[in-house]
């Protein structure tokens, strides 16, 4: 899967509106997603190509320039609300961090009990990995036969202990309420504010 793929239909859904592809750049540049995805300007211009290509996107057309490449009008099909929740679903239980950060950035698409179950699949996920990574460590050879195996083993267990305690913690937010859900109702603070 593509974080950015899921990154470009996601901020193309939240504007609710035709939108064009310097919009999107613009807001994920906004996020500093290059500093946690492999999102660049090439790439999120590519990724409406092809997602325009197969169906998920919609061109509504393209203004000329004199200066530059003519701006393209992006609005989402129903393709593309699929494509979207697919990969949102996907992401929320992956162990990659890239993918995973892309489906907490839009979380609040889908109702929280669902987000729930994905998160704690994907916990579950992390810390099998955990617990086969520590159960590997007394197996390897001394730092001396192969100096840098328990390390690395060391470095993974440690980052999927992590992972798994972070995502305990998104849980227990989640739970207690935290963060507005697709499925919450919609108070009149929150419908001034969108």
């Amino acid at each position: 899967m593509s974080a950015v793929r899921l990154l470009v239909l996601g901020v193309v859904r939240r504007h609710r509106q035709p939108t064009y592809g310097y919009a999107v750049r613009q807001e994920l540049l906004s996020w500093r997603a290059e500093t946690w995805t492999n999102v660049k300007p090439g790439s999120i211009h590519h990724a409406l190509k092809q997602l325009a290509n197969e169906g998920s996107l919609r061109i509504l057309g393209t203004e000329g320039s004199t200066v530059g490449p003519g701006r393209t009008l992006f609005d989402l099909t129903d393709t593309g609300e699929q494509e979207f929740l697919r990969l949102l679903e996907t992401a929320l239980t992956s162990i990659d961090m890239e993918e995973l950060g892309a489906g907490i950035a839009f979380m609040d698409a889908l109702p929280r009990t669902r987000v729930i179950e994905l998160l704690r699949q994907q916990q579950h996920n992390s810390s099998e990995i955990r617990d086969g990574l520590t159960a590997m460590i007394p197996e390897f050879p001394s730092r001396y036969e192969a100096p840098y195996s328990p390390d690395l083993l060391e470095l993974w267990t440690g980052v999927f202990a992590n992972l798994t305690s972070w995502t305990g913690g998104l849980l227990t937010r989640l739970e207690a309420g935290e963060y507005r859900m697709a499925d919450d109702p919609v108070t009149p603070e929150a419908a001034d504010a969108g």
